[in-house]
């Protein structure tokens, strides 16, 4: 590739390379091949186009979801040499630099990975080393653009040199960090690699140290801190100190300018959403009333800051009624001395009377094509930047215009009364007619009289021989369209949607107030808990005894029986609780718990009436389970109050804990959660000992602590394991 595109123009190749982009976005696996084809053209005696073209694809190519961890790794040692001759070129185009930077921070995990378990390839550690160094080495002085992708950089160089939590690489898989490399790595030292990214880490908050004022460098700073706080414990609590004594606010003491607006509104903004996600990511960390008590004194010095300013700018107006009314006085009569547009002989019509302009060209465009929305946000900023002379002109003209309409129609003469159908027996020259003024009845009298008065009779009127018209039948109303069950549904949906509206807004209850059972009322406070308990009945027992199929619906009804089922309010309204509880279940499990015991007791209800409709509470138990476990972590102790304050407890939900063992960080937790349900539960004491005794049977690693608690729960199971007794209990558990 490299030698057909040498003979080309500099346009002419970059739009072959366009193409081969093109060729990698709609197919992976030519990422290999055309990155390596491309190597040769982009070094640093390439035109700069190329170069800047080379570096954005490359940066492109490593961060990419499309290729897999081994893919990444051969791309990686084949670009690190032209990557390296990129980054290490003096006076190189900031735009190449950028990139090249990018790149390397996506680069840096994935070489070390493969460094890790090739030792042997130590060229391409030298290379990645050499790399680092030109970047450290060029992150004071370069450009603003460039600065903000060194600070990315090191963040990957942070997080690759630190210890990790071990709860990143459960999720994704991608987590290298320093617990990766073994002891005696002949080029990799674990010490002097985690100094280095403690060096580094205090070079990257010294940005905010220092109380900087440039908002771009203290965004990007604080951008890239979360995943450090939440992955790498060994540095949060050093972050965490400096974001809290880190200033946002520092710029309202110099002179208020829209610049300084702008920069004390940005790194406040960021600061206070960095510290609001550490409060929900970790809402038990010791470090939260300190941090919501930083969070809240940022919004009130905001506040205190920008309402002073709009109050010295509003008192700086004068107010006094002269001076508006020397001002009003000047407009009009600027007003009355502008000229009048000129009307066209004839009749006119209501658009030409109250047109704005004089251009036929807007006078004869249709309007009522423009869309809505368009129309309402052209006129509002027309309406902005309009100027007040332009505007008095076009209102004169319209004035102007009625009155010469009204002195052209001349005086307006009084209808003339006919004597026939006039009113009253009123006549048109009866001067003399005075009307009798009696007291008005009110409502209560008039009320009376038509309860006293003997019903109308429908008074016959003979047909008029001049008139053509049919007498006028009954009116009637046309019948409402036939809605679908299409319809019905996403109806439905948007009901179930309104009523979870109000929740954001509503605040907890101040005072916990002890449960009254299943029988209290589900609003006796306007609260989030209240609404909630009303949303959970609204799902459990609105349309109790009406999901089921009854006897007397024939079988080809069944189908449509089921569609109703499935599409019915309640159903809806339990998939959106299903979210909301998913949404932060660790704070919301209190809701979870009540909602599964408003679904156990209208299942007995259920079964005690024997009508046939389907029981809910095993579907949703099992769904929320399957929903915690997917974030659960190692001290997550909300599992184990969840399982014991549900009302019902069965073989396959207690099932799940055994998807657990298989991570060695969550056995403890899948094991004690057991141990306690065995305690405090008696009526599950079996099913959560079977369910041990799998894991006994199942996961070689979970055995030494299920064999502590079998020992003592189910004595005999240990033995007849490891005895060859395969009859016993052992045999009796395959069975289940």
């Amino acid at each position: 590739m490299a030698a057909s595109v040498k003979t080309l123009s500099v346009g002419e190749q970059i739009q072959q390379l366009n193409a081969a982009r093109k060729i990698v976005l709609e197919n992976a696996a030519y990422y290999d091949r055309i990155v390596k084809g491309i190597l040769p053209i982009i070094g640093p005696s390439s035109p700069v186009e190329l170069r800047r073209w080379g570096a954005e694809f490359l940066a492109e190519s490593l961060s990419t979801p499309a290729l897999n961890s081994r893919d990444k790794e051969n791309l990686t040692v084949a670009i690190l040499d032209t990557l390296r001759l990129l980054v290490e070129s003096p006076n190189e185009d900031p735009l190449v630099l950028k990139a090249s930077v990018i790149a390397a921070a996506s680069a840096y995990p994935i070489a070390m990975r493969w460094i890790i378990h090739n030792s042997y390839h130590k060229e391409s550690w030298e290379s990645m080393s050499a790399i680092k160094a030109r970047i450290l080495r060029i992150w004071d002085g370069a450009e603003t653009p460039v600065k903000i992708c060194c600070i990315k950089f090191v963040q990957r160089v942070v997080l690759v040199q630190t210890a990790s939590n071990g709860t990143e690489q459960k999720i994704n898989g991608l987590d290298v960090s320093l617990s990766m490399i073994p002891p005696n790595h002949p080029l990799l030292d674990p010490r002097v690699l985690e100094a280095e990214a403690a060096g580094l880490l205090d070079r990257m908050l010294g940005v905010l140290q220092d109380n900087s004022s440039d908002a771009l460098l203290v965004d990007a700073t604080l951008n890239t801190l979360s995943i450090l706080i939440r992955s790498r414990p060994t540095t949060s609590n050093r972050i965490l100190n400096t974001v809290l004594n880190f200033n946002p606010l520092k710029l309202a003491n110099s002179p208020m300018t829209p610049r300084t607006k702008v920069l004390i509104k940005s790194m406040e903004k960021t600061t206070r959403i960095l510290l609001i996600h550490l409060l929900k990511r970790d809402p038990s960390s010791p470090m939260v009333p300190r941090i919501q008590q930083h969070v809240d004194r940022l919004i009130r010095s905001r506040a205190e800051i920008f309402d002073e300013a709009n109050r010295k700018r509003a008192y700086a107006q004068p107010t006094t009624a002269e001076y508006t009314e020397s001002k009003r006085q000047k407009v009009d009569n600027a007003a009355s001395q502008l000229p009048v547009l000129a009307q066209p002989p004839g009749p006119q019509s209501l658009a030409a009377t109250f047109t704005l302009t004089s251009n036929a060209g807007l006078q004869s465009f249709d309007a009522t094509q423009v869309p809505v929305a368009l129309a309402a946000k052209i006129s509002v900023m027309t309406l902005a930047t309009l100027s007040q002379p332009v505007l008095d002109q076009a209102l004169y003209n319209i004035r102007a215009r009625l009155s010469a309409l009204y002195a052209a129609a001349g005086p307006v003469q009084p209808a003339i009364i006919n004597p026939e159908t006039a009113p009253l027996g009123v006549e048109e020259d009866d001067d003399d007619y005075e009307p009798n003024f009696y007291a008005a009845e009110d409502n209560e009298q008039i009320l009376n009289k038509l309860d006293s008065a003997p019903p109308d009779e429908p008074v016959e009127q003979a047909p008029d021989a001049s008139s053509s018209l049919a007498p006028l039948g009954p009116f009637k109303l046309p019948p409402p369209p036939t809605l679908d069950r299409d319809t019905a549904a996403k109806v439905g949906q948007i009901a179930a949607s309104r009523v979870f509206g109000p929740l954001p807004n509503l605040e907890e209850a101040v005072l916990r107030k002890p449960k009254a059972g299943i029988n209290r009322l589900a609003a006796s406070s306007y609260d989030r808990d209240s609404w909630l308990t009303l949303i959970t009945r609204l799902a459990t027992r609105s349309a109790a005894g009406l999901e089921g199929v009854s006897g007397g619906i024939k079988p080809e009804d069944t189908e449509m029986a089921l569609d109703r089922t499935r599409m019915s309010l309640s159903n809806v309204i339990r998939e959106m609780l299903y979210n909301y509880v998913l949404e932060d279940w660790r704070r919301r499990i209190e809701v979870a718990v009540a909602w599964l015991c408003e679904e156990w007791y209208n299942d007995q209800l259920t079964k005690r009436s024997k009508t046939g409709a389907p029981l809910h509470y095993e579907k949703w138990a099992l769904r929320l389970v399957d929903g915690f476990l997917s974030y659960i972590t190692a001290q997550d102790k909300v599992l184990t109050r969840f399982l014991a304050e549900i009302p019902e407890l069965s073989r396959e939900l207690l099932g799940r804990l055994k998807s657990l063992c298989g991570d060695p960080t969550t056995v403890q937790l899948a094991l004690t959660t057991l141990l306690y349900l065995t305690m405090m539960r008696p009526p599950v004491r079996e099913i959560a000992m079977d369910t041990v005794a799998e894991i006994w049977v199942e996961y070689e690693e979970a055995r030494p602590l299920a064999t502590k608690y079998l020992v003592k729960w189910r004595p005999g199971f240990i033995e007849s394991q490891t005895g060859g007794g395969g009859s016993g209990q052992g045999a009796a558990i395959a069975a289940r």
